[in-house]
């Protein structure tokens, strides 16, 4: 019905830079909110970055003013730019949607990609 395709991650230094982009695809009558959640190792699932339908982004605090969160309506697709990239973002990352696949629902349902892997390492 609804797929998340995810591509970006990889392997990279400290400092360095990575791109990781989602596509949704699908039934999709409107997507409300586009974004990427992460989880590390023994750790809670925590929110990275999201954009609304209206183009507001919020960021986590560990995140702001390092990561950049874009969102292309016309394509269903959203963007994440990372740069400055620590050892603490290494975390396998997933993409996130809220939608709706029809204009009769009244509530948004929530999707999930299957999660790429951020390594950052020296």
């Amino acid at each position: 019905q609804v797929q998340l395709g995810e591509s970006g991650g990889g392997l990279v230094q400290p400092g360095g830079s990575l791109t990781l982009s989602c596509a949704a695809s699908g039934s999709i009558w409107h997507i409300n909110t586009m974004g990427w959640f992460r989880q590390a190792s023994e750790k809670q699932r925590e929110l990275v970055a999201t954009v609304t339908s209206g183009g507001s982004p919020n960021y986590a605090g560990s995140v702001k003013g390092r990561f950049t969160i874009s969102r292309d309506k016309g394509k269903n697709t959203v963007t994440l730019q990372m740069n400055s990239l620590k050892p603490e973002d290494t975390a396998v990352y997933y993409c996130y949607a809220s939608l709706i696949t029809s204009p009769t629902m009244s509530i948004f349902d929530s999707y999930w990609g299957q999660g790429t892997q951020v390594t950052v390492s020296s």
